[in-house]
């Protein structure tokens, strides 16, 4: 009888560190330690422990302090753990000092993060979006690759071959660079010949925060099968497709997922990706409601937006998930402040849609939960630049919802 093998991929043992500082405060540092842990989970580790440590800015060779990295050491090695993740980006010095230090191998916000989008690009114009992304990540840490080899002073004659061989893999990585960007530039031509040819047809963007609910809401609207899962990142490639609301057709268009502390290479190499964003004639910004932090979420893909140019588009809040929204219930001789946590949904529609931000509206994509309401939405705005662009198209009358 033939002996069967587990071929499956064992999950590698993870630790994260993150740090309280100044511009960090604790309850802040816990939620990014929270989402690195949602990260290591995408990327396929199992998160072991997480270790925090306050200080005013990060220690310049290690990150942590002497004391926190021994209590790391030890940890590691009696927890036998394969990989420990730092929530900000190390620079070159940290990275070798760290890895020398702990022996086993050292990633940090922007790595992992690099690691997700390799493992989810699908087509060539991502995976050379990635690539090239990696390439910059990489160019400045050439030196750990090569710590094997003894280093020598500088001066004539005393060239050790650790540095000619980093100025030779300098040239190879720079020279794939180029092409990589030259790649970039011929398939954005054709991206934007692709966006030309689909006429003025009215635009829609979906963007938000990874893992808010962008492509259930696109499944929802277009009738389509996008790739949705409970992970960060799930779409990296921006799908359109054409919807029809009542009797008006639009683009609608699917785009990746931004997140704090997001790579600039990262930023960079995906702005051709984000050009349906900028190009859109109508940002449907796409919040969860049930995450604790969804207020800093939103300042963050605000922010994103002004990165990339489209800060000034029309623009309106689509507050998802409002089938897992909780808040705490106040006691009644409770006399303590009312804070966040404390808020009923009525309460955050309140205050959202008081705000001079354009239109909001609260749904459950998942649950169909205000759908009809939201496509009303959709269907009027839309309509508004339909009419200017359009206006001898006669077969626009009043909306009808869907079995009405």
């Amino acid at each position: 009888m033939a002996e069967s093998y587990n071929t499956a991929q064992e999950k590698e043992k993870a630790v994260l560190v993150g740090l309280i500082h100044s511009k960090q405060d604790e309850r802040q540092a816990k939620e990014y330690l929270d989402e690195l842990d949602f990260l290591a989970d995408t990327a396929g580790a199992e998160v072991q422990g997480k270790f925090f440590q306050r200080l005013e800015v990060p220690n310049p060779a290690t990150f942590v302090g002497p004391g926190k990295l021994q209590e790391i050491i030890d940890f590691v090695k009696v927890h036998d753990i394969d990989v420990v993740i730092f929530d900000d980006e190390l620079s070159p010095t940290q990275l070798r000092n760290i890895e020398r230090a702990l022996n086993l191998k050292i990633l940090d916000r922007t790595n992992l993060i690099l690691d997700i989008f390799a493992r989810r690009a699908q087509t060539a114009h991502a995976k050379t979006q990635v690539e090239l992304a990696q390439y910059q990540y990489m160019l400045p840490r050439l030196t750990r690759m090569w710590t094997h080899l003894e280093r020598q002073r500088g001066g004539i004659g005393l060239r050790g071959p650790g540095e000619t061989q980093i100025e030779t893999d300098r040239r190879i990585i720079l020279d794939k660079i180029a092409r990589l960007k030259a790649q970039l530039e011929r398939i954005d031509k054709q991206k934007a010949t692709q966006r030309k040819n689909r006429g003025k047809m009215v635009r829609v963007a979906l963007v938000g925060y990874t893992n808010v609910g962008k492509s259930t809401i696109m499944n929802m609207l277009s009738k389509s099968d996008v790739f949705a899962e409970n992970k960060l990142f799930a779409t990296l490639d921006t799908t359109v497709r054409k919807v029809v609301v009542g009797n008006l057709p639009f683009l609608l268009a699917d785009t990746v997922g931004f997140i704090r502390k997001l790579p600039h290479n990262l930023v960079e190499s995906f702005k051709s990706t984000l050009d349906e964003t900028r190009e859109a004639d109508i940002l449907l910004h796409v919040v969860d409601i049930s995450h604790p932090g969804f207020e800093e979420q939103i300042e963050v893909v605000d922010e994103t937006l002004a990165e990339i140019g489209a800060a000034d588009k029309t623009k309106f809040y689509v507050f998802n998930k409002i089938d897992a929204f909780s808040y705490v219930e106040k006691e009644e001789d409770d006399l303590s402040p009312v804070t966040r946590e404390n808020l009923t949904l009525e309460d955050w529609q309140h205050s959202w849609m008081a705000k001079d931000q354009g239109p909001s509206i609260f749904i459950s994509a998942k649950e169909r939960e205000n759908v009809e309401e939201f496509k009303k939405l959709i269907y009027d705005e839309v309509k508004k630049i339909h009419v200017t662009r359009f206006p001898y198209n006669d077969f626009l009358y009043d909306y009808y919802p869907e079995g009405g």
